[in-house]
């Protein structure tokens, strides 16, 4: 899935710096998002995260000194206000427990609304 194996590497030399929780809550996002994603999606890292790329940016996910965030456009944060009530939030940024990763369910919602919304721009 990662565009290239120079892609790879840098999304594995990221991950390796993360200490831990952080570090395995990053890879089972990762893992969710690989598995959520169209097969078509590349691996990579953009604005120094390791993110996924699907018809454009689908999204990042990142260690911070406190928490862990995922970091998808504005739009499914608006869209999914409820679900997300118990995370904090910004404009386009999901922040969680650096112990804890976002539910599988959750995931799924967050990763389908930004595929649909990337197919949707990508017909123009």
């Amino acid at each position: 899935m990662a565009k290239t194996e120079t892609d790879l590497k840098a999304v594995q030399a990221y991950l390796a710096a993360v200490p831990e929780p952080a570090r395995s809550t990053l890879e089972k996002t990762r893992a969710m998002i690989r598995k959520l994603a169209p097969a078509e999606a590349v691996e990579r890292l953009g604005y120094g995260m390791p993110g996924f790329y699907y018809k454009g940016p689908l999204i990042w996910y990142a260690a911070a000194k406190d928490h862990c965030a995922l970091y998808p456009t504005p739009w499914p944060i608006e869209v999914l206000a409820e679900d997300l009530k118990k995370y904090s939030l910004s404009k386009g940024t999901i922040r969680f427990a650096s112990d804890k990763p976002i539910p599988a369910t959750l995931m799924k919602k967050i990763v389908n609304l930004q595929v649909e919304r990337n197919e949707r721009k990508s017909k123009g």
